[in-house]
């Protein structure tokens, strides 16, 4: 077992030597190569295949499933933090490279609804001229809500919810198959729900997007 996590771990060295003269986009791309690399290379020992063969392979998977930060995305989070100023809603670049809106409920939908409320329309009109300007991009919408009530009615909520933020912006000419939905209900507060305030922290809407290597 030592030589294949050698092999795995001397990849992940020679990338991080490597990083020294590269961008952040291609850092972060190597690193996911290398640390595919030592799974790879530590798998395929494992299973009775060659070591170095399971690194090749790992590596190509970690190195695709690096997000990558185009002027694009820049340009797109540069918009929608100008559109929401003001509004509560958050917006970020997470460590993978996605695009994340963080939506609150006072700005989204209303207790137990899951129609888009007036101030959510221009924020959402905003994104989806971004997202027709950079088609490559996928996107994944994910609904949450507060604590109360059981989770018979939450988890529907909470679907209901993404999916209609993604029927908005499919109405506004984003391709519905660029789009993922999902909804998490209560399961991931952000804020305690023993508050009136944290129950409407925790009642959001999270919209991410992300842009593939290669494409394009």
């Amino acid at each position: 077992m030592r030589k294949p996590l050698l092999i795995g771990s001397l990849a992940v060295v020679m990338l991080a030597t490597g990083c020294a003269n590269m961008t952040d986009t291609q850092r972060r791309t190597a690193t996911g190569a290398g640390v595919g690399a030592l799974g790879g290379a530590a798998i395929g020992a494992m299973t009775g295949g060659h070591a170095a063969q399971g690194a090749v392979i790992g590596a190509g998977v970690g190195a695709l499933g690096t997000y990558i930060w185009s002027q694009h995305m820049e340009r797109q989070k540069q918009d929608m933090q100008a559109a929401t100023q003001g509004t509560g809603v958050t917006v970020t670049q997470t460590p993978d490279n996605q695009l994340k809106l963080d939506i609150p409920s006072d700005i989204s939908f209303a207790t137990n609804r899951s129609d888009i409320q007036p101030n959510f329309r221009p924020i959402l009109d905003r994104f989806a001229e971004g997202l027709r300007n950079n088609p490559n991009t996928e996107v994944r919408i994910v609904g949450h809500t507060d604590s109360t009530g059981s989770d018979a009615i939450n988890n529907p909520l909470s679907l209901d919810r993404a999916e209609s933020t993604r029927n908005y912006l499919t109405a506004r000419g984003v391709n519905g198959n660029r789009i993922h939905v999902e909804g998490r209900g209560s399961r991931e507060p952000v804020a305690s729900n023993d508050t009136s305030d944290g129950r409407a922290r925790n009642r959001r809407v999270e919209i991410y997007v992300g842009e593939r290597q290669g494409r394009g």
